[in-house]
């Protein structure tokens, strides 16, 4: 009986070493080759096309597995200063909000791309290039330019003789006829806060000429004065209304015409089935028509051994037929100019809304401070839009408010 239990071992052990030589020296790729970990900021629908309908094209190509997980926009430049410092590598790529970038290079966790330029296809727009740079250096890759339209109705527009309003007298005019026709109004603000807020009045402040960051200057006053004057005719939703919201708000006909973002042409029109909405690129202020241009951007931490790896996807995800893809399933403006060429019949009015608006775009300067930004012009726009708050006096009160907590963002 020992005799038996000693041959049994001695044949377990040999199995087990053969396993582990077979494992490490043969079938099992090195981690280097085997992954690439991805983080971004998506929606679920972003994230089932780009899993289902995407990553796989390069995972076959590529012979790998693409690791993707959700990190939300603020907190990567401290997920990534803890790697560092723990000399762990988590995070070969990442997509990254344009208004997030200053931290990340103030704490210099990225990669200089500038050598790697050449790679960029040359059909990529190349205002969005530039964007990514930062003292003349490429640091960051295009991914996902993006823009915010008009939505309207137009059958409600038809029903009272309306045009889009392409002024801010005639928006303001709109707004009235909605609210005496109906007894409500119909035109929606996003006054819930937040970015939706900030951003919103960021493009009322450049048509009106103004310096968003300097709080209350002569176009800062402007646009709060006329916004103050439009809110007694906006939508009651509008309290509410945030870039999520407002695609349900519209699709209930609660508000006739809103400002959102290119996502909502598929929602609206297509999954909703509301080919009454109509879009188009928006309304000039006394200093001309601005859109503030947002969406993600590519970057490589600096401690990833999977460098080529992870540029080789930047230009994978840049190409046309992957570019097409995102324009045709979730409505997403492309980086490059000859992406809408499979684009069904139906969308081509709603991307020409998108493309005119883009011609029209504005990069919002990178400041490490832009929360603190959106806290106060947040609150001057409660105080003075929504309560009776007298404008120039608020502004200049969140001016040194905003002056005072800069020094804490670094």
């Amino acid at each position: 009986m020992p005799t038996k239990i000693y041959k049994n071992l001695k044949f377990n052990f040999i199995l087990l070493i053969t396993f582990l030589i077979f494992y490490f020296l043969g079938c099992q790729p090195t981690e280097k080759t085997r992954t690439l970990n991805i983080t971004m900021s998506l929606g679920e629908e972003e994230w089932r096309v780009l899993r289902e309908e995407i990553f796989p094209l390069f995972e076959k190509e590529h012979e790998i597995k693409i690791n993707s997980y959700q990190i939300e926009a603020g907190q990567l430049a401290t997920k990534l200063q803890a790697l560092l410092e723990a000399g762990r590598s988590e995070i070969d790529l990442f997509a990254q909000d344009n208004m997030e970038l200053s931290r990340l290079i103030n704490q210099d966790l990225v990669l200089d791309l500038s050598v790697y330029q050449s790679r960029i296809p040359d059909e990529v727009l190349a205002n969005l290039i530039d964007s990514c740079k930062f003292d003349g250096q490429l640091m960051f890759m295009p991914f996902r330019p993006n823009v915010q339209i008009i939505y309207y109705n137009q059958d409600a527009f038809k029903k009272y003789n309306l045009i889009p309003p392409k002024t801010w007298d005639e928006l303001l005019n709109v707004a009235k006829t909605f609210k005496e026709k109906e007894e409500q109004g119909k035109v929606l603000l996003k006054a819930f806060g937040g970015n939706p807020t900030a951003t919103q009045i960021y493009e009322f402040i450049l048509q009106a000429g103004g310096d968003p960051y300097m709080f209350d200057d002569e176009g800062c006053v402007k646009a709060f004065t006329f916004l103050k004057e439009l809110w007694p005719y906006v939508s009651e939703e509008s309290r509410r209304a945030k870039w999520d919201t407002t695609n349900q708000i519209l699709a209930e006909q609660q508000a006739y015409l809103a400002q959102n973002w290119p996502f909502g042409v598929i929602i609206l029109v297509q999954e909703y089935n509301l080919p009454f909405i109509k879009t188009y690129s928006g309304w000039s202020g006394p200093r001309g028509e601005f859109h503030v241009i947002g969406g993600d951007v590519f970057g490589i931490p600096r401690n990833t051994p999977k460098k080529e790896l992870a540029l080789e996807f930047i230009q994978f995800m840049q190409s046309k037929e992957v570019q097409e893809i995102l324009v045709s399933k979730l409505g997403w403006p492309s980086i490059r100019q000859d992406a809408y060429a499979k684009v069904s019949g139906w969308q081509e009015p709603y991307y020409q809304a998108v493309t005119t608006a883009l011609k029209k775009g504005v990069f919002r300067k990178n400041v490490t401070w832009w929360p603190a930004y959106v806290k106060y012009i947040s609150e001057a726009f409660r105080e003075i839009v929504i309560g009776e708050a007298q404008v120039e006096l608020t502004l200049k009160k969140y001016k040194e408010k905003l002056k005072k907590d800069k020094s804490l963002y670094k």
